[in-house]
């Protein structure tokens, strides 16, 4: 029932910019009032690391790394969460997932690779 489905990445050159989106089915956010978002990225040979979150209160949190170049925002009226990504870094390349949290239940979504060519 539950399905999270990212798009927008690709190869940009550092300094680019590069929008991802996340779309999850439908009636997702009109059912739960509590829920959080975020983007979570994994290069090889690293552990996944939150990137940014968003919660149904509107409260953001960004990864030091990040700060100051990506911005999360939500359209609850399209069930998307947006990663608006500046200023991008060869460091940024990873597969970027989507992540939806309600209570103690995560869902992702399968990956979207973003790569930053230096």
């Amino acid at each position: 029932q539950v399905q999270l489905v990212e798009s927008g990445g690709g190869l940009v050159q550092a300094g680019g910019s590069l929008r991802l989106s996340c779309a999850t089915s439908g009636s997702i956010f009109s059912i739960w009032s509590i829920w959080s978002m975020g983007w979570y990225r994994q290069a090889p040979g690293k552990q996944r690391e939150l990137v940014a979150a968003i919660t149904s209160g509107g409260s953001t949190n960004y990864a030091d790394s990040v700060k100051g170049r990506f911005t999360i925002s939500r359209d609850i009226a399209k069930n998307t969460v947006n990663l608006q990504m500046n200023s991008l870094k060869p460091e940024d390349t990873a597969l970027y997932y989507c992540n939806l949290r309600i209570r103690f239940n995560d869902y992702w979504g399968q990956g979207t690779q973003v790569t930053v060519s230096s």
